[in-house]
């Protein structure tokens, strides 16, 4: 992180002499491109492992089912605010451009940070290694395969996806496209499966038996659903991307996440149809319990459709996390050379390969599950933060072009409904919630030595001066021209 407002000019590596188009990020991506984005970043392990987190805070199969509607309702809600402040503030970042022009620079790099540097290379290495557990799965029949083995695979999925990302825009939205379809359509066959045994009258599970009184216990269920629910504001980090954003994006989101709440419901519904609440809390992977139940020979089935699912998650966590390191880098809240564009490319490979280090340097780790539970809630509270801007620039800014105006009523639901599943949770579990707390304040110190101050020595400038012109040269890279801010 450094201060990137200095005077200094930084050498430009000429583009190709036939190279007419100004060196930037294209617009490519159509309505079917965002969908499959915000679906394919939805649906990765979570679906997979939160129905144990969801049913030990309910309690009962009943109540687990209504919390899973809720939580995508929740979502749908905050996806529908999102879809007003992409449109008013069409620049890629999101949340954290919201923020931005809402509250300031020191609130947005205090989102940015907690983003950036945890939340998304965490979840990344969280998904690389479930997606190898899953595929080594059928190796280990027996035992659990090798530690050493899966975060190696881990790697060569994260280092495969990030030369993707490098090469080709197109060829990372069209790995989008096909792993989202090959996973609703395993999830579909877990579906199917399920309709099948609600035939057979399988329903012996469905009850309120057992149901949870205590109302923290509950809102520390709706982390877990909440967790399998995230991705749905991804496709706000790339709207720059987009080929008509205003017509586009507000569909994407509306589609992608009625799509994805049924999907979740009856997946879950299928899993109650053969497994005990008993089963589901015992099961570190429900889905392949699931499958051995009833596929027999056929139950590799499913860790390949787990694979299959996670192997695109990672893919879109990483196509829209470079996004966000790239818009922070153009507000100077980010090295220079992450707003640097690939003159041949077109990417922002500077950003996605430094998401790409970052995640692999937490693959050394094997705890970082426990790392996304204490800052999970201070996800919450960021995305909360963000629908705060629908209401305050409302009164500040009311000329602002708004395409999409939402009602009142939804902001101010979503807020509250936020600030309950964020409060509650302190009591329950006040050790992570208080970690979490930690990890924000730790952007305070940051943002006041690289961000703050700006008279530098004149040695530290030249270093950052001499980096960054080599970094330019080593990966190709110009910085492309700077918009006009809202």
């Amino acid at each position: 992180m450094v201060d990137t407002k200095q005077d200094t000019k930084y050498s430009e590596v000429p583009a190709s002499e036939d190279k007419k188009e100004a060196v930037g990020l294209k617009p490519q991506m159509t309505l079917m491109n965002g969908i499959t984005v915000i679906v394919g970043s939805i649906i990765g392990s979570g679906i997979f492992v939160a129905p144990t987190g969801v049913l030990v805070g309910t309690g009962s199969p009943n109540l687990a089912l209504v919390v899973w509607t809720a939580s995508g309702v929740f979502s749908l809600v905050g996806a529908y605010c999102y879809a007003e402040l992409g449109c008013m503030i069409s620049k890629s970042g999101a949340d954290y451009a919201y923020i931005m022009v809402t509250f300031g620079p020191f609130l947005a790099f205090i989102r940015l940070w907690v983003e950036c540097m945890i939340v998304r290379p965490c979840s990344q290495a969280i998904v690389a290694l479930t997606f190898s557990t899953y595929i080594l799965k059928p190796f280990f029949p027996d035992c659990t395969p090798p530690d050493e083995s899966i975060r190696l695979l881990a790697a060569v999925v994260i280092c495969f996806l990030t030369f993707v990302n490098c090469w080709n825009v197109k060829w990372a939205t069209t790995i989008q496209d096909w792993f989202t379809y090959a996973k609703l359509l395993a999830l579909f066959m877990i579906i199917g499966t399920g309709v099948v045994q609600l035939c057979y009258g399988k329903t012996e599970y469905f009850t309120w038996e057992g149901t949870e009184a205590d109302p923290t216990k509950i809102a520390l269920s709706f982390y877990s659903g909440l967790f399998a629910y995230n991705g749905w504001n991804y496709l706000n980090f790339i709207i720059e991307e987009m080929k008509d954003p205003v017509r586009d994006l507000p569909r994407a989101i509306g589609i992608s996440c009625i799509l994805v709440m049924v999907v979740y419901v009856f997946t879950n519904m299928a899993f109650f149809t053969t497994l005990s609440p008993s089963e589901i809390l015992g099961s570190t992977a429900v889905a392949e319990t699931f499958a051995q139940r009833l596929y027999g020979s056929y139950a590799w089935i499913i860790p390949v459709a787990v694979a299959m699912s996670t192997f695109g998650a990672v893919n879109g966590i990483l196509l829209t996390s470079s996004r966000l390191f790239y818009a922070g880098a153009m507000e100077g809240q980010m090295p220079e050379v992450l707003t640097m564009i690939q003159t041949e490319k077109n990417t922002p490979a500077p950003a996605v390969l430094f998401v790409a280090l970052l995640s692999l340097l937490y693959l050394t780790s094997s705890n970082i599950v426990v790392l996304i539970n204490y800052v999970g809630f201070a996800t919450w509270l960021s995305i909360g933060a963000a629908v705060c801007c629908i209401p305050i620039l409302r009164w500040k800014q009311p000329d602002l072009p708004r395409p999409i105006k939402v009602n009142m009523f939804w902001p101010i639901s979503y807020i509250i409904c936020t600030i309950i599943i964020t409060v509650v949770p302190m009591f329950a579990d006040p050790i992570t919630t208080g970690v979490g707390l930690l990890v924000i304040l730790s952007a305070v110190p940051v943002y006041f030595l690289f961000i703050a101050w700006r008279n530098k020595p004149k040695c530290v400038q030249s270093i950052i001066t001499t980096t960054t012109q080599n970094l330019q040269k080593l990966l190709i890279v110009l910085a492309p021209e700077r918009p006009a801010k809202v």
